[in-house]
């Protein structure tokens, strides 16, 4: 199952990659309840209630990998609370059931304020390190609105190549095929990332969760 990663946290120079948890739902509710939000991820809105049954399937389900993206600074700064560092999330499906190997990459810089400013490209970046290294992923896909030229861009930086076109969904499709040389770049462009444990983090000694 995917709970690989419930208790994994992935610390960068601007974001750290969080496991989604019931913590994080009414804030990731409250931003998308956004038009704009909406139409870039091409979702409808739902009920509180409905967005936290989506959290616990999203943590259970074998064929999705998701991280809430926090500002690191913030977050290891302040010592503030996740929801309040919140700025997006980052997710990976392992949809293809005759390819295992192939994973759907998305990310989502929710808060307007941080996009533009290399969150997007360093969460996602760290998302694909983690793919390659844990999940046994060589293949990278990413659907994306037409009009989201921005996200297209990015994902282009990081040398995927547009491979489809869907003009009924409006949605391009890009794609990155990581072979050697691509995946020494990949481990290079995360070689600062550090992995730890979202409990030991989260929890004074002595007060692990049962």
């Amino acid at each position: 199952a995917m709970k690989i990663n419930q208790n994994t946290v992935l610390q960068g120079q601007r974001v750290t990659l969080v496991p989604y948890t019931s913590a994080h739902v009414p804030r990731y509710h409250e931003w998308m309840q956004s038009e704009e939000l909406q139409r870039l991820t091409a979702s409808e809105p739902l009920s509180l209630e409905q967005e936290y049954e989506m959290q616990r399937s999203w943590r259970d389900d074998a064929d999705k990998c998701t991280f809430i993206v926090l500002d690191m600074e913030r977050w290891s700064g302040q010592a503030c609370a996740d929801e309040d560092c919140m700025v997006g999330d980052v997710n990976l499906f392992l949809t293809n059931t005759e390819d295992p190997t192939l994973g759907e990459i998305e990310i989502m810089i929710a808060e307007p304020s941080y996009r533009g400013r290399g969150f997007g490209k360093e969460a996602t970046l760290m998302m694909m390190s983690y793919g390659v290294k844990n999940l046994g992923i060589t293949k990278f896909e990413a659907k994306i609105g037409q009009e989201n030229e921005a996200s297209i861009c990015m994902f282009k930086k990081l040398h995927f190549k547009e491979v489809a076109v869907n003009s009924i969904f409006q949605e391009v499709t890009l794609r990155l095929d990581v072979s050697d040389q691509e995946r020494r770049w990949l481990l290079e462009q995360t070689n600062h990332v550090e992995e730890k444990s979202y409990v030991e983090l989260k929890l004074p000694a002595g007060l692990l969760e049962t």
